[in-house]
Order: structure tokens, then sequence, then C-alpha cells
């Protein structure tokens, strides 16, 4: 039983005229928010992280083991392509030091070369796996992760999604995980939210509602095809 718990209250996002999100939530292990663009599920990680446009008003209120700032949160962004600077040695974008840099890296199963290597030299799995590195090199209580997957080829993925699981064993974080591939997050979340339109439409453990759902939503995600494009490995 995970000790650390993230409860949202209520967050609620708007324009002057719009409702954009109404929703509550916990996470007290791995939760997934599901949902096609245009659901909510971006916007609820920037309110997290309280990166929220200022033109939009919002509500949030949630009770936490820990606070929600920089420290305590790590965040793993959609493309490992263009998440990193394209000039900078990835030694020199760690906020930690030399030591701490290779027992990560060690970690994600990169050797210390990577350290002197820049972005455009390594693929598209190691790219995400410095990436890993980075966020977790401060021991974040909370990993807030933006479609993780999408950039990567299909036997990629499936090494990513294994590797985090692996480290949340390790690490003991919460973890939430946002994307639009229902499929992608059988493996590695306990628990699920689908968001249609800013509103919480179904949720439950990832088993039932993968496999009872009786939502025509839910099912049309679990059914439709995202991965029709092409990734470098």
């Amino acid at each position: 039983m995970f000790s650390k718990n993230l409860s949202v209250k209520r967050l609620y996002i708007s324009t002057e005229d719009k409702t954009l999100v109404d929703i509550s939530f916990d996470i007290t292990n791995s939760t997934a928010i599901v949902g096609q663009s245009g659901s909510g599920k971006s916007l609820t990680l920037k309110a997290i992280l309280k990166l929220l446009p200022s033109n939009l008003q919002h509500d949030f209120k949630y009770n936490s083991s820990f606070q929600l700032n920089h420290k305590d949160i790590g965040f793993i962004p959609q493309n490992p392509f263009t998440s990193l600077g394209p000039l900078t040695k990835i030694k020199d974008q760690f906020f930690c030091n030399k030591q701490k840099q290779l027992e990560m890296l060690s970690m994600v199963d990169l050797n210390k070369d990577t350290l002197d290597k820049f972005p455009a030299q390594l693929s598209g799995g190691q790219l995400q796996r410095v990436v890993i590195a980075i966020a977790l090199s401060g021991q974040p209580k909370l990993l807030l992760l933006d479609e993780p997957t999408t950039a990567l080829d299909k036997t990629t993925q499936t090494l990513i999604i294994k590797l985090i699981k692996s480290l949340q064993n390790k690490f003991n974080f919460l973890m939430l995980f946002v994307t639009h591939d229902i499929g992608s997050i059988e493996d590695i979340c306990d628990d699920i939210v689908i968001l249609k339109d800013g509103l919480i439409v179904e949720s439950g453990t990832t088993y039932d509602v993968l496999k009872n759902s009786n939502n025509s939503y839910t099912n049309s995600l679990i059914n439709s095809n995202f991965k029709n494009r092409e990734y470098r490995v």
C-alpha cells in the first residue's frame, strides 16, 4: 500500500462563457486519465503543474500527503525529440551532480557515455529514457506523464512502460498517466478515469473498465487505432 496519496476534490476550469473541465478523482498508486483530444487531459496536467493560461478561470481543491511544488512533482512530456535542448549535452540538462546523473542513467539502462552526447545523437527510446532519468533525479512524490509513448514505435513503447513501472516500484512515487491511447495503460495503471468534454464519463479499476465497460465512448476508445504513424526507434 502506498503511503502517499492525492485526492483532487474539485478541478474546475472555464473561460468566461464555457466550462472546460469539472472533475474530481483520486490517485492512490497509478491512475490514467484517458480521452480524445479536447477532452481536458492537458488542462488537468497544467492545473496540477500550476501552468494554466492566465485567461482561464479555475478552482483547484485537493488533499494530499505532500506539497504540489516543483520539488515533489516530476514531469515526462509527450515528445522526447523536442523536450530536451538540441544544442546542449545531456550532462548539462540534469539538475543534479554527476554522481547522481550516472546513478539515474544506470537505472534506465543507459551508459555513462550518454552524458557527453547531444540529443540528436540518441534514438527516440534513448531520449525518453534520458527524460525519465531527469524527471526522477529529484525523487518526486508524484510523476505526471503526458502521452509518454506516443512518439515511439510499438516495441519501444512496451519497453518504456515496463521501465516506468519498475521505477515506480523502486521509488514509490504516485503516477498520473495521461493519454488518448487506452491500450497503453493496461499494464501500468491500476485505475482509470475516462474523460469526455471536460467531464468524467466512467472510472474504476483498469481491469474492470477495459473488460466490462458498457459506456459507448469508452468502448470507442478501446476499439480505436491510434498507431498509424511510424517513428524513429
